[in-house]
């Protein structure tokens, strides 16, 4: 009696399809992310620059006032916004699964786009980005030139215009300039020599305006006293404009810094909602 066999077909020895990933960053989809990253800030920062205009009110004083913080706010949402169109993009379009993955998508995106936007701001071929951005700076120029007072260029001038106008003769000319240089001689000069600056600065005084040297003599001390007053007028003034100065590139860093923060934080959020819009697409199909 023979004994049948039964094989299996080779419809049911097939091995099952497995759908195979590829590992690795998509950098694909990453440039289109950056691009599109790039175009949603530079909109977002035009509409920014026609409000701003739309509701500018000139005033007298250079001081920018909420414009500033207005600005720096606009500039902060538009790095925020497009950091999360930039890492959703990136990470819908990679291919790839896993939440992580995408947040390295959206992160890389982040990343990408602020070196081109670095890149823009700093050649020639940025003109057109810088200028939708120049509300900000001139914002941040604006309360520098306003905290600051305006530094004495030359502490000698007015005493030369004093000199200058207090001074006649038959050849004026040549008095005040032997006057203005005697002294300015005295005024500049250190400690040593000090006393025969002086005495050449009151003969050429006294000799200009046809007065006596003991005439000539407190005048020439008023000079020094205003010299060493604006000598002292003018390092106060700097010194208030390091100070100005520092503190609002202080403030504009650490503002700068912290939004560039929120537009990774954007990016992390865009990659990781980019991903699981695409696990949750796959399990209801």
């Amino acid at each position: 009696m023979s004994e049948t066999v039964h094989r299996p077909s080779p419809a049911a020895t097939a091995e099952p399809n497995v759908l195979v990933v590829p590992a690795g960053i998509s950098w694909a989809a990453v440039f289109a992310g950056v691009a599109l990253a790039l175009t949603v800030q530079f909109l977002l920062h035009l509409l920014g620059v026609g409000i701003g205009a739309a509701a500018f009110v000139p005033r007298g004083d250079a001081y920018a006032g909420p414009g500033a913080i207005a600005s720096g706010l606009w500039f902060a949402f538009s790095g925020v916004i497009a950091g999360f169109v930039g890492g959703y993009v990136a990470s819908r379009l990679s291919g790839r699964t896993g939440t992580t993955t995408g947040v390295y998508h959206g992160l890389t995106c982040w990343a990408v786009t602020t070196l081109v936007v670095v890149y823009l701001l700093t050649t020639s071929a940025g003109a057109l980005i810088g200028g939708a951005l120049g509300g900000l700076s001139s914002a941040v120029g604006g309360r520098i030139a306003a905290s600051a007072p305006t530094i004495v260029a030359d502490p000698f001038a007015d005493i030369e215009h004093q000199i200058r106008d207090s001074i006649g003769g038959n050849d004026p000319a040549a008095m005040r300039d032997a006057t203005v240089a005697a002294v300015r001689a005295l005024v500049t000069s250190k400690e040593t020599g000090a006393e025969n600056d002086r005495a050449r600065a009151v003969d050429a005084l006294a000799r200009a305006r046809n007065i006596p040297v003991t005439e000539a003599r407190p005048r020439v001390e008023a000079y020094e006293r205003a010299y060493r007053s604006a000598i002292e007028t003018a390092r106060k003034q700097g010194e208030e404009m390091a100070a100005a100065t520092a503190a609002v590139v202080s403030t504009a860093a650490f503002f700068g810094f912290f939004s560039l923060v929120l537009g990774a934080v954007a990016a992390w959020i865009g990659g990781w909602y980019g991903m699981r819009r695409v696990e949750v697409l796959s399990e209801l199909s």
